[in-house]
């Protein structure tokens, strides 16, 4: 068995892995996760971001019906800045993964049973890259609206409502074409 293959993230053989029960740990600049990065704050300076930690345990498992089974449990964590939606303001967001992820002979078998089970299924393969594993992971946790749990309006759009307050009504001429002409 090629050791480098269980331990290298980016290029992991995930049977290989499983077999040997192997544990990985690794950290990643979320700068090398770049579709990640672009949904950040881009007033937030790039040398203040964090990493990603994750960890990956295999496991090569025989059920009672004499079936195998290779799983990976992936742990993930990363703490990012975000865009508060309410006050515009960066907002940072704790994403914290914990998937287990059942690897099956075949895309195809892999979409029906990933229908059916709480947990991903997806197919087997000798070439997995974790990098991008858990940069789809993350991008799939992040918040549709991140926001601050308490913070204001920013000024702008305050005075944008006062001003549509003030506006007149549209249809406020045609009212008063509509009203009966009492001088006849």
């Amino acid at each position: 068995m090629n050791t480098a293959s269980v331990t290298n993230p980016l290029n992991l053989d995930v049977l290989a892995f499983a077999k040997a029960n192997a544990q990985l740990e690794a950290r990643w600049p979320l700068t090398d996760l770049p579709r990640l990065c672009a949904s950040f704050d881009n007033t937030v300076p790039t040398n203040s971001w964090c990493e990603v930690t994750f960890a990956a345990q295999g496991k090569h498992l025989i059920t009672a019906s004499g079936e195998a089974q290779t799983w990976i449990h992936f742990t993930a964590a990363a703490r990012i800045p975000l865009q508060c939606q309410r006050c515009l303001q960066p907002v940072w967001i704790d994403l914290n993964l914990d998937r287990r992820f059942l690897f099956v002979n075949g895309e195809d078998v892999a979409a029906q049973l990933d229908t059916d089970s709480e947990h991903d299924v997806l197919a087997l393969t000798r070439n997995l890259n974790l990098c991008e594993l858990t940069e789809d992971e993350l991008l799939l946790a992040l918040p549709l609206v991140p926001r601050h749990d308490e913070c204001a309006p920013p000024a702008a759009s305050q005075t944008v409502d006062t001003v549509i307050e003030e506006s007149p009504h549209p249809f406020a001429a045609l009212a008063a074409l509509k009203r009966p002409n009492r001088l006849n």
